[in-house]
């Protein structure tokens, strides 16, 4: 029994309940989900269930209650106890009514869900963490990782946790050096972390030392690094132990860290005020690292020296590592090699020609090949001596230069290239004219020193008294240690003649040509010769010709050597002659005071003659649409053709397969003569030939392309109107429909059961765009032939009720309907045929005893017949 005081309070709170309208606390007594906040104040109403049962005076709760959840005589469920998610997160419980000591009602199953509440902060794995970091370690990289748990529900946010750093000593940059990833705890360095991180100080050791060898080794490294007063001990001198406590301290790191974060991690995903917290400590020493490049190596090429020859050095921050070297590029050669020290060595000369630039690609491995260290880059830049001389583009430059030029007019560059290093002064070229031959009075041109740039020095420039020049150029690199080298170049300077004459043709009339109007393209009509005085082979005396009028449609054209052809299909009844004018010019200009004249125009009358032509369609795609529905007589498309001489035309119709067109011969008109149908032709092609009346040979022929569209013309059609079904196994029945229509009057198809009150006991499903399948909802009690009216229609809602016959059934084992044999007059029963048969094989026997005994009964007769024939022989 609860305690008075209980029931008191408990009554009070469910008058409390129900003043504040809880009326979703209240429901009949059937299995149900509810769910409580853990740690609420007790009693506390859950719910109270209303039995529909008479007479119920009594209610038990029985399963997980754990001695904190009760129910009244009037059904209320209750707490005695808060309930803890951490404790038991569901309670699973079984509920009666009773009428007296008789159970009337259930049980029932109900199931108590604890809601849980953020009551428990994160917990750290540990309160302290220690952790080392390289110097340039990348931003981003984790070092560490702190971890916090919360025994709240992981399902919800109670128990999702967001870490932060919250203080970071010291912090003399007013910058975070160190970050943390929110979700995973882990800390790594940020971009200003990677950059400004340092490690303190400290005794350096190479390959082989341990730097854990004791007081021992700190020894020898104090006498390696100082000069210490042999009189004094170690322990009483004050730099050796400053030393050694520094010393000490790197061996212990966690004893005094270079820098201290205090990171936080908080519930509730860190996004509420109300979000519980812990704090963690995490200590961080900063570590040297000794795995860094030494920067960029450059090597003068070409060095006489003893190699292998050290050009640097590289130490890897474990003392056991494997050095290995390779080149980041494919390159025929790598000159280059490491010890096990981590010493670099150029192993011969290098050339700047055959590669300027090296980049070593350095790896700190262990025994297995594992990199240790992130594998560094080194680039080897070969420096660049004066070791090849210049070179002459040509082996003999030629320049032009005309008659008219100016002094100071260029008349080139020298060609000359040096592969030394580009832009250096190894590369620097300089030049001197040597010779210059013929020598008129002085040079007649001269060389730039520094560009190579030839210049006029003197004119005028006279072809007929020197037709060329030939100069000697001497090219010299003086080089950046004052060597160098020096080459000489041969030149020929041409003079050209100026354009002072003009083109002459050799006629100022070429009179008429007749040409056919059916010429093709590309037909030569005649040519024309225009001739320059000027000196031959040069651009002054060569002749370019032009239509300059009389063709403004372009239907001729002129080539180079002043053929006149047709470029363009001839019309006679669009231009029947053409008068066209020919200029004659050079591609060079002439010279001042000179101009074109008539001696340089000719002219040519071209005449065009008629010829018959084929008659021609006024439409070039033809490609037509028409319903399929469309009436008979209707016009598809009317043709238009005409003769370019003005002949009559006549059309005629081929290719109509199914007889469906007809077409006025006169006209072009194109029409219907039957009904079109698309589901047997989609497309329809057809060929239309338009010819002269009076000369049917002269004809010409179009294709047209007829696209008959679809109409909804056809219903959907069931394919099968028959089915059975297996009492014993009913399996639903495929039914399947067609439509002949195309889009958009086809599938989807939809099915429906046309009078569903009339057959209650059967449902129709959809399988597919095109089928469905019937449903039996419970077998009837025996055989029976239902005829189903099934409504098929099309994606537009178009169809007919069908009959579909099904036959519910006894079936086989292979699944096909057999009947019971049933009594019929002529048949006899088990008992009957037995007799009948029993008297069958007696009387057959009866038959066989005769025949034997007669059989015995004749050779008896034979035997004494032939006694007394052998005795009436004797």
């Amino acid at each position: 029994m609860l305690p008075t005081s209980c029931l008191m309070v408990l009554a009070l709170l469910v008058s409390g309940a129900a003043a504040q309208g809880w009326q979703d606390r209240i429901g009949p007594l059937q299995d149900k989900v509810l769910e409580v906040p853990e740690g609420t104040e007790v009693p506390y109403p859950i719910f109270q269930f209303k039995s529909g049962k008479p007479a119920v005076t009594s209610y038990s709760v029985t399963g997980q209650t754990n001695g904190k959840i009760a129910i009244s005589e009037e059904g209320w469920l209750y707490l005695l106890e808060p309930l803890s998610w951490e404790e038991a997160p569901a309670h699973q419980l079984q509920i009666e009514a009773f009428a007296g000591d008789e159970t009337v009602d259930g049980p029932y199953s109900v199931t108590i869900n604890v809601r849980d509440i953020n009551n428990h902060p994160p917990i750290f794995a540990q309160t302290e963490y220690h952790g080392e970091v390289m110097e340039h370690t990348p931003a981003g990289e984790p070092f560490i990782r702190v971890f916090a748990t919360d025994q709240d529900n992981p399902d919800t946010s109670n128990a999702r946790l967001s870490y932060s750093i919250v203080n970071q000593i010291p912090d003399r940059l007013k910058k975070p050096l160190f970050q943390i990833n929110s979700m995973t705890g882990e800390i790594s360095v940020t971009p200003e972390g990677e950059e400004h991180l340092r490690a303190r100080e400290a005794i350096q050791y190479g390959k082989q030392e341990d730097p854990q060898g004791g007081m021992e080794r700190l020894k020898s490294k104090f006498d390696e690094y100082c000069t210490p007063n042999q009189d004094i001990p170690y322990e009483l001198n004050p730099f050796y132990t400053c030393v050694e406590r520094s010393e000490t301290m790197r061996m212990n790191p966690a004893d005094d860290p270079d820098y201290i974060l205090i990171v936080r991690a908080q519930d509730l995903e860190g996004a509420s005020e109300n979000a519980l917290s812990a704090n963690a400590k995490v200590s961080i020493t900063v570590r040297q690292n000794l795995w860094k490049a030494p920067g960029p190596i450059r090597i003068r090429e070409n060095l006489e020296m003893e190699y292998p020859h050290k050009i640097a050095e590289v130490q890897s921050n474990d003392l056991e590592a494997i050095y290995k070297i390779s080149q980041k590029e494919r390159f025929p050669t790598f000159p280059f090699m490491i010890n096990e020290k981590g010493e670099i060595f150029v192993t011969g000369p290098l050339d700047r020609e055959e590669k300027s630039m090296y980049i070593l690609v350095v790896f700190a491995q262990n025994g297995d090949g594992v990199d240790l260290d992130k594998p560094m880059e080194i680039p080897v830049i070969v420096e660049d001596v004066n070791d090849n001389p210049p070179v002459c583009v040509d082996s003999e430059s030629v320049f032009e230069v005309q008659e008219n030029e100016q002094m100071g007019s260029q008349v080139g560059v020298l060609g000359v290239h040096d592969i030394d290093e580009e832009n250096s002064l190894n590369s620097l070229l300089s030049y001197q004219l040597l010779s210059h031959q013929p020598d008129i009075s002085g040079h007649m041109f001269t060389v730039e020193p520094i560009s190579g740039r030839i210049q006029v020095a003197k004119t005028p420039l006279k072809r007929k008294e020197v037709p060329e020049f030939h100069l000697t150029v001497k090219v010299s690199d003086k080089g950046g240690d004052g060597t160098g080298f020096s080459t000489e170049c041969k030149i020929v300077i041409k003079v050209i003649d100026i354009n002072n004459e003009i083109p002459v043709f050799e006629k100022n009339d070429y009179g008429t040509i007749e040409i056919a109007e059916d010429a093709p393209p590309g037909t030569t009509l005649l040519t024309v010769l225009a001739t320059d005085a000027d000196d031959p082979g040069t651009g002054s005396s060569k002749v370019e010709y032009h239509i300059k009028a009389g063709d403004k449609d372009g239907v001729f054209a002129i080539d180079a050597e002043g053929n006149i052809y047709v470029a363009k299909p001839l019309d006679f009844e669009s231009n029947t002659a053409y008068s066209l004018q020919i200029d004659a010019t050079n591609p060079e200009p002439l010279v001042p005071g000179v101009e074109y004249d008539s001696s340089s125009t000719t002219f040519v009358d071209i005449k065009v003659s008629d010829v018959d032509e084929v008659p021609e369609f006024n439409m070039d795609i033809i490609e037509v649409n028409i319903q399929e529905n469309a009436t008979i007589g209707a016009t598809i498309v009317t043709l238009d053709a005409s003769d370019p001489e003005g002949a009559k035309i006549s059309y005629k119709l081929e290719g109509d397969e199914k007889s469906w067109l007809e077409i006025n011969a006169d006209t072009g008109e194109i029409k219907t003569k039957a009904k079109l149908d698309h589901e047997e032709v989609a497309v329809y092609n057809i060929k239309v030939t338009a010819y002269e009346k009076e000369s049917p040979e002269k004809a010409v022929e179009k294709d047209i392309t007829i696209r008959i569209l679809d109409v909804n013309d056809n219903i959907p059609k069931l394919i099968e109107y028959q089915g059975y079904m297996c009492v014993k196994k009913p399996e639903p029945i495929i039914v399947h429909a067609e439509d002949k229509d195309g889009p958009p009057f086809g599938k989807p198809l939809t099915f429906i059961l046309s009078q569903p009150k009339k057959f209650p006991n059967w449902e129709i499903q959809a399988v597919d765009d095109t089928s469905a399948k019937l449903i039996l909802k419970k077998m009837p009690d025996e055989d029976k032939i239902y005829t189903l009216p099934i409504n098929v229609k099309d994606s537009m809602g178009v169809g007919v009720s069908q009959k579909f016959e099904v036959r519910v059934c006894n079936c086989t084992e292979l699944g096909y309907c057999y009947t019971a044999p049933e009594a019929h007059p002529w048949k006899f029963g088990v008992s009957t045929t037995v007799g009948i048969f029993a008297g069958t094989l007696g009387f057959a026997a009866l038959i066989l005893i005769v025949a034997i005994h007669r059989s015995k009964k004749g050779n008896v007769k034979k035997q004494s017949k032939g006694t007394e024939d052998s005795d009436a022989m004797l």
